[in-house]
């Protein structure tokens, strides 16, 4: 093992500079500024990729703040350094391969047991510990609720004439003839331009499992009709679609007080929503209910954060959302190397009372590790698939 041991400034408890508060926020709000420049495509959806990664780094670097632990290294991408700051005993940097990040503890990395532990990592309480791996999935978890919030504060401004249609491959919506991209009016007796998607037209899908229901949809400015049983799953019904709000560009009155009230449960109610259909999505996978094909990796995400960059504000930090969300449960899935297979070890040294062997969890991370390279390199080749047809 590298030693990693470094020299920490005394001053590491002492609290942020202002100079740093306006880097962190200005990192933490890449998302919306990326709005700030028309028809952004490619560079809105690898604004919106750095922005997830940097908080999600956020979170484990608060969280080790947090328990008082110095920080050598914050970084975002893995491998070589390309530019970066130094704040304190920190390494703020870039790094040239960008499928991920980290954060590294002074003379500690998480990710390799046997290494040399100056500040006590090892030695503190397993809830500490839980809660340093869970930074990044709180973050992420946390960003979806305020991006939400975001687009939901002015939703009762807007008259809402119909949502943009994102469908699942494989799905019943898929077979019975939606496309992503469409738009959609009515379903059944509910018109989006009155009924609310999620409190109103999402569980009337739900409750019609094996049911025809009517749905009314624009495609390339033409009207068309269909009617599609949503299939049972559990004990719901689903279409396997997703959807974005398609609203006027002219507000219909002033921004008040109660916009901002009205928006917090809605903005927590629609992240508990959204964070269902993903673990749906990961669950459909891992039972095998789904194909690999559907499986996208980062080059399907780029294309689609640049539609969404494309199509406006709403549908731009509604996409950041949904990535968000989907980063965050990755991340707390029990696979070694991630956030989640760090806690499931933890737990279980726990269940047992006895630590395991530094080099069984050495041989663990490091199977986690191919399986995840193999994993990445299996969506990366499914994503050029795709780009070819």
């Amino acid at each position: 093992m590298r030693d990693t041991t470094t020299r920490v400034l005394k001053s590491h408890s002492s609290r942020r500079t202002p100079k740093m508060s306006i880097i962190l926020c200005c990192f933490a709000f890449m998302p919306i500024f990326a709005l700030a420049i028309p028809g952004l495509g490619i560079l809105g959806a690898v604004i919106m990729l750095a922005g997830l990664v940097f908080i999600h780094e956020l979170g484990h670097f608060l969280t080790a703040k947090f328990m008082g632990m110095p920080v050598e290294v914050f970084s975002i991408g893995f491998g070589t350094r390309l530019c970066g700051f130094k704040w304190r005993e920190t390494d703020v940097r870039l790094a040239a391969i960008p499928l991920g990040g980290y954060v590294k503890l002074a003379g500690y990395n998480p990710e390799e047991p046997g290494a040399e532990d100056p500040y006590g990592f090892l030695k503190q309480p397993a809830w500490k510990r839980i809660f340093f791996y869970s930074g990044g999935i709180i973050a992420n978890i946390l960003a979806c609720v305020i991006l939400i919030y975001a687009v939901g504060i002015g939703r009762d401004r807007f008259p809402i004439q119909s949502v943009r249609l994102q469908v699942q491959e494989g799905s019943a919506a898929k077979e019975g003839g939606l496309m992503t991209g469409d738009l959609l009016f009515r379903v059944d007796e509910l018109t989006l331009s009155q009924a609310d998607w999620s409190l109103e037209v999402v569980p009337h899908i739900r409750s019609k499992p094996g049911e025809l229901v009517s749905l009314q949809i624009k495609r390339d400015g033409k009207q068309m009709d269909f009617n599609i049983a949503p299939r049972l799953q559990g004990d719901i019904g689903l279409l396997g679609i997703t959807a974005t709000p398609v609203v006027s560009t002219t507000p219909i009155r002033p921004l008040t007080l109660g916009d901002f009230i009205k928006a917090v449960p809605m903005a927590f109610q629609d992240t508990a929503v959204m964070g269902g259909m993903v673990l749906q999505g990961f669950w459909k996978l891992i039972s095998f209910q789904s194909s690999v094909k559907e499986l996208g990796g980062p080059i399907a995400i780029v294309q689609y954060g640049s539609e969404a960059a494309k199509a406006g504000w709403e549908a731009y930090l509604f996409m950041t959302a949904f990535i968000s969300m989907n980063l965050a449960i990755l991340n707390a899935l029990p696979i070694p190397i991630f956030d989640g297979g760090h806690i499931f070890i933890l737990l279980f040294e726990r269940v047992r009372r006895k630590d395991m062997a530094i080099a069984t969890k050495e041989k663990i991370l490091t199977a986690g590790f191919y399986l995840i390279a193999t994993l990445m390199a299996l969506v990366i080749f499914m994503d050029l698939m795709r780009l070819k047809k």
